[in-house]
């Protein structure tokens, strides 16, 4: 039985546990947080600082494989874990791109993917020098997560609200749709592609609200899309689960956002709609077995829970019953004892008949659930 090793403990990490049940694998994970959501999942638990070179390697070096739930990672470490021979997935080389907001458009134009342009800055008084680059987006270089570590820039007065340090400017995208594409990718270069998500994004915390499955788009775009990601997917040169974010603007254009290497909040839904879904198709690659099918058993859709905004502390949740009683809903509760505004603490996947209705079923259900104190 292969040792698998899990840096992070979060609510990925969690369902990314749930479906190790299946398979034949020894699962252990490093989380700082003795009581985050994979803690008492996994069979070994360490309590230890993922960024930290040491405690990776002393984590890393009697596993097998070793795989992540959040980029933020010490990639020194995983370098070394894998020239040790622990097989590491995905690839330190490609980490390296993606946890670096700067490298990772620099890898976009140099291998001509399209993507918004870009101005690399590294103090706040670089965006008064690329004013007639406005309106733009500021980007932290390292550390955003979850809408933070970003800042839209529209005018000279906004300038104030940017960042101090190593950042990207990106040329604002006249956006008509943001989606999604998720890839999984074996060592041998065999691949799954997951159907094009939809994503819907609440506009005050820049995360998403939530999202539908297959998107809303033609079926030439869903092809240029997913090309797209997949020549994205096969540049970085690594095994995985990439989740290729992409934005849709106004002339039908579609362009790179970002890449996440692991599986992604734009992929829940696929543990119901898919015959395997994302967390299914990692412990294939992970344990090097044969991809899953990811074809969709149905139209779907996904609501992110989040925390309410003015409450902070012990969590109780409203309206469990009432979205429970809808027709094809499944709840997930990321077990999170402290809600905070805009923390993400569950989310609820729906099977429909007509993908019509799936964009009002899903405000439904976001107006009734609530994460509060």
């Amino acid at each position: 039985m292969k040792k698998i090793g899990i840096l992070g403990g979060g609510q990925l990490g969690r369902m990314l546990l749930q479906a190790a049940a299946n398979y034949p694998a020894e699962t252990h994970v490093m989380e700082l947080d003795p009581e985050c959501p994979s803690a008492d999942l996994c069979r070994h638990f360490t309590c230890g600082d993922i960024k930290d070179f040491d405690a990776v390697m002393r984590f890393g070096s009697n596993l097998d494989v070793i795989t992540i739930e959040i980029e933020h990672v010490n990639t020194d470490a995983l370098e070394a874990l894998e020239a040790s021979g622990v097989t590491v997935i995905p690839k330190p080389s490609s980490l390296r791109i993606l946890q670096d907001k700067i490298l990772q458009k620099q890898f976009y134009r140099d291998h001509e993917i399209p993507s918004s342009d870009f101005v690399i800055t590294s103090a706040k008084e670089d965006l008064i020098l690329n004013r007639d680059f406005l309106p733009a987006v500021h980007k932290l270089a390292k550390g955003g997560y979850d809408g933070r570590g970003v800042q839209i820039i529209k005018t000279e007065k906004d300038i104030q609200n940017g960042f101090d340090a190593p950042s990207i400017l990106e040329k604002a995208v006249d956006i008509k749709m943001e989606i999604s594409i998720i890839i999984g990718i074996n060592e041998h270069g065999d691949y799954r592609i997951f159907p094009t998500v939809e994503m819907i994004f609440d506009p005050v915390l820049n995360l998403v609200s939530y999202q539908i499955s297959p998107a809303r788009i033609s079926k030439e775009m869903e092809q240029v899309a997913q090309a797209m990601a997949l020549t994205t997917v096969r540049a970085l040169g690594s095994p995985g689960i990439f989740a290729v974010e992409c934005f849709v603007d106004k002339n039908d254009n579609v362009l790179v956002n970002e890449i996440a290497p692991r599986v992604h909040n734009s992929g829940h839904q696929t543990i119901e709609s898919c015959y395997s879904s994302q967390f299914d198709m990692l412990w294939r690659i992970l344990l090097d077995l044969p991809l899953g099918n990811t074809d969709l058993i149905s139209p779907a859709g996904m609501v992110n829970i989040v925390g309410e905004s003015e409450h902070s502390g012990p969590v109780t949740y409203e309206g469990i019953d009432k979205v429970l009683d809808m027709r094809n809903t499944f709840l997930h509760i990321y077990g999170k004892k402290e809600t905070r505004p805009g923390r993400k603490m569950g989310h609820v996947s729906l099977l429909a008949d007509d993908i019509n209705t799936i964009s009002d079923q899903c405000v439904e259900i976001r107006n009734i659930l609530k994460a509060k104190t």
